[in-house]
């Protein structure tokens, strides 16, 4: 299953020097170009080289359109497929042909399916894992759920299947479930989206309903008491943050509590956004980018008072799935930055940090197409899943 592809790269290192910043390096023009970043390298970070030579291997592949991967400690992994199926890869690469049993039925419309996979942190003890996914409700609605579960010893099925959080109200277009979750420290993070809807997509500013919000509920679904808006009339209490348009990203920076994400935006304005408690992030009243027909988004600027700025933003778009901060001794170099997904135009790309600005940017594996999720291995190698049909895990590693 292991057929390596080696690819000569001119792949990123803090030391290399930045190439000429133009619209090409980026993607193409801006949609938006009236609009100035806020802060120096908001945006167009410097495009950053060197010689690093990647290697791309094949771990499994023949996944239908694969969302999610979580690591099990035996060094196998688990593999959401959208239609609704929860699959097994062994150690060894395997792709067990059996699904396993117990998932939640879903709503597989459009964007809509079995999303995301979390272990908790104490898996090894507990066998506790979380899938996120789009619930079918009455009248072929639906909504954003995230639901914990064991699983079993042999990995064949899940049991005391719970559903910990409930998107509210249904919603009846199958678009935007936001649905990445990290379970941290006795809490559950649960990104969310507003459904796209001109209609909808207001909601993610009302604080009675869970469309576009970032949710924080302990891992049995309970709201915690200390979260913002706890207590607070006409406000659901699990809400932790507010006004973000489509969450696909999420991941715990490492040696920390910080929680950091990244969302779709619309004709440009992805965003890259540090999790606050309260947070206001603005959609739909600013935001970077433009309607898809090339009209203004709500009040036709990118910030305003009251909203809290985006760490990095994308013009034109990066489409951005998963992401994760590169730890481990592969790569070792690469430790503490972001690697994320791109959809569109596709494969990954990689952001330097200083604390918390970004310094420096790179495109990488474009060929790989589509890609949807992120996660490091146990040794630092980075996993990649394309989204397609014929789905593929793949490993990246420096070429030896």
């Amino acid at each position: 299953m292991k057929n390596a592809l080696t690819l000569a790269l001119l792949a990123s290192a803090l030391s290399a020097p930045a190439l000429a910043q133009n619209d090409a390096a980026y993607g193409g023009p801006k949609n938006v170009p009236e609009f100035q970043p806020a802060f120096e390298n908001q945006t167009r970070a410097p495009i950053l080289q060197s010689d690093v030579a990647l290697q791309v291997e094949n771990v499994a592949q023949g996944l239908s359109n694969p969302w999610g991967i979580a690591v099990l400690p035996d060094g196998g992994y688990l593999v959401t497929e959208r239609e609704g199926r929860l699959r097994l890869i062994t150690p060894e690469g395997e792709l067990v042909k059996a699904p396993i049993e117990g998932v939640p039925a879903v709503h597989n419309v459009r964007q809509g399916g079995l999303l995301d996979v979390a272990l908790a942190e104490d898996f090894s003890e507990s066998r506790v894992i979380f899938v996120t996914y789009s619930k079918p409700m009455e009248g072929n609605k639906s909504v954003t759920a995230a639901a914990r579960a064991v699983l079993s010893e042999d990995m064949t099925s899940l049991t005391e299947v719970q559903d910990i959080f409930v998107q509210n109200p249904p919603s009846p277009t199958p678009m935007h479930y936001g649905s990445r979750i990290i379970p941290h420290n006795g809490y559950a993070y649960i990104t969310t989206g507003e459904h796209s809807s001109q209609q909808e997509r207001v909601f993610a500013q009302d604080l009675d309903k869970t469309y576009g919000k970032i949710i924080r509920v302990t891992l049995d679904g309970k709201a915690p008491e200390d979260n913002p808006f706890f207590g607070q009339k006409d406000a659901i209490d699990t809400i932790y943050a507010l006004g973000v348009r489509n969450v696909q990203g999420a991941a715990l920076r490492p040696d920390s509590d910080e929680i950091w994400l990244l969302s779709h935006g619309p004709k440009g304005g992805d965003e890259l956004n540090k999790l606050e408690a309260g947070a206001n992030y603005g959609w739909p009243v600013v935001s970077y980018g433009e309607t898809y027909g090339g009209r203004p988004i709500g009040s036709g600027g990118p910030r305003a008072q009251g909203f809290v700025e985006p760490r990095y933003y994308w013009d034109p778009v990066i489409a951005p799935g998963g992401f994760a901060f590169k730890t481990g001794e592969e790569l070792s170099n690469w430790n503490g930055n972001i690697i994320a997904s791109s959809l569109n135009p596709g494969g990954i790309v990689r952001l330097t940090m200083d604390g918390d600005n970004v310094t420096g940017e790179e495109r990488l594996l474009p060929e790989l197409g589509r890609v949807r999720d992120i996660e490091i291995d146990k040794d630092g190698s980075i996993l990649a899943l394309t989204d397609s049909g014929n789905g593929r895990v793949v490993r990246i590693t420096a070429q030896d």
